[in-house]
């Protein structure tokens, strides 16, 4: 039986990967053919991504590819984290490097615009959440900062889409990573006219919404001829990673609800149609698309990056891997203090470990000193934060949660994955780590018609990769500490 063969780069904020998926028989294999860094860089003193550097190294896996492996390519896909973008003028060139999420510029942009749509009013259209990184706020500030850039723009193209152009000439709007943008009336599945007017900005930039599993086009001539390959086609796969990685929850059946752990952690649960109400706009709950017109409905909190900060500080005086912290958080001495992940400070300091130090003398903590004892409470934090979601994700839909599914990066922190199985009193499946690049490789396949539907994708999941269960305990003592963290929380 034949291999179909695709390959899926996924572009993270750390770095990126081109992965080989080989299908055969209804089970997945994949490999890693190209890795790259990805950092934001800093040009008059705001942080943008290095547009042009990215676009190479796509090149490159695409070359690497070609002189390594005799098979046909049967077609590639992006994905890339979400809210960021690029303009094109009228000659079709990239107006500026695209501005990176962690940029000041949005500070202070959603009280600016909701002084002329209202907060409620903009969560009815949209179903999105409130966060200053979020396209809108993103766009809003260059038009109030740089107005004559926005009447240079031609078209806006989110992050997967303006690499889809740069390689094909087809400009698109793939629906999972328009969803972020807080510009989609989340409904219509459509750019919504009065976001646009109040924005004071015309809707003709933005390109037609089109659902992930269609075949954009393929390698522009030059494309092809430079790095001596077919013209290969280019699928329009969940361009949001989030959504990829979701798509590979290896799921059979209902009452879960699914962490994708990297950067970020994104905790939600798929519904069949948007949730917009009282609740989930208090709680702060979006409403993003998924594969196979479902909806992605979570909170979108703070993943791994403080630790991964806090991993660059102390790297600086003596080498540590994230196996030597976690060994380090899993020996140290449990619930001395908690900090709030998601607050504003942590976005982007210079100096993680000192940040998280002066939360906790503000907030008449313990200020713990070594990294084993500041990792511990930075994963017990977080696993409290994935309780705090759970709980308000049941009480905005009536309905109890039996299962946890944990993918990405953060399934292989065996200390987390407990921590979040006896914070929520629930087990936690890990697994798969490479989930967004398996989801990006499926919906390449089902545009193939490799595979018939999402329920398919996720037994091929079930059948190819391992995944890891963990059952709760000393759930009453995680219960007992939760208290501490919600009036620190609330703090």
């Amino acid at each position: 039986m034949k291999n179909h063969n695709f390959l899926a780069f996924d572009l993270g904020a750390e770095s990126g990967r081109a992965i080989l998926g080989s299908l055969k028989a209804g089970r997945l294999r994949i490999t890693e053919i190209h890795r790259f860094p990805n950092r934001m860089v800093r040009v008059h003193g705001h942080w943008h991504w290095d547009l042009t550097r990215l676009f190479r190294e796509i090149k490159t896996g695409i070359k690497i590819y070609a002189r390594n492996y005799r098979d046909e390519l049967e077609s590639l896909g992006i994905d890339t984290w979400g809210v960021d973008f690029g303009l094109l003028g009228e000659n079709g060139s990239v107006i500026e490097t695209p501005y990176a999420y962690r940029d000041a510029q949005t500070r202070g942009m959603i009280d600016w615009f909701c002084r002329r749509l209202s907060r409620e009013r903009l969560y009815r259209l949209t179903g999105t959440q409130f966060h200053e990184i979020n396209s809108l706020f993103q766009l809003a500030a260059i038009k109030r900062r740089m107005p004559s850039r926005i009447e240079k723009t031609r078209r806006l193209l989110f992050m997967p889409d303006l690499f889809n152009y740069l390689l094909t000439g087809v400009e698109t709007a793939e629906y999972t990573i328009a969803s972020t943008s807080q510009m989609m009336n989340a409904r219509r599945k459509e750019w919504d006219p009065t976001v646009f007017r109040a924005l004071g900005i015309s809707r003709s930039i933005m390109p037609d919404i089109i659902k992930p599993g269609l075949i954009i086009g393929r390698l522009k001539n030059q494309i092809a001829r430079d790095l001596n390959v077919p013209k290969i086609p280019v699928v329009c796969v969940a361009g949001h990673d989030t959504a990829s990685a979701v798509a590979a929850v290896p799921a059979r059946d209902d009452g879960w609800a699914f962490i994708s752990c990297g950067t970020w952690s994104l905790m939600g649960v798929e519904t069949s149609r948007p949730v917009i109400n009282r609740k989930s706009l208090k709680y702060n709950f979006t409403n993003e698309g998924g594969v196979g017109d479902r909806v992605r409905f979570l909170k979108n909190i703070a993943g791994l990056w403080l630790l991964r900060e806090c991993r660059r500080s102390w790297s600086r005086k003596k080498r540590m891997t994230y196996d030597m912290i976690n060994r380090r958080a899993a020996a140290a001495e449990p619930f001395r203090s908690v900090l709030d992940p998601d607050r504003s400070e942590f976005l982007n300091p210079r100096d993680m470990v000192g940040t998280i130090q002066k939360f906790y003398r503000r907030t008449g903590q313990t200020i713990l000193l070594t990294p084993g004892a500041i990792a511990r409470s930075v994963l017990e934090s977080l696993a409290f934060k994935y309780r705090m979601t759970m709980d308000q994700l049941t009480g905005i839909l009536g309905a109890p949660i039996q299962k946890i599914h944990i993918v990405g990066g953060g399934s292989r922190n065996p200390v987390l994955c407990q921590f979040a199985a006896n914070a929520t009193g629930l087990p936690v499946t890990a697994g798969p780590v490479e989930a967004t690049a398996i989801g990006n490789i499926l919906v390449q396949a089902m545009a193939a018609g490799r595979i018939d539907s999402l329920a398919e994708a996720r037994a091929v999941v079930r059948r190819s990769f391992p995944q890891e269960i963990y059952e709760p305990v000393d759930c009453d003592r995680w219960s007992e500490k939760y208290q501490l963290f919600l009036a620190i929380a609330g703090k």
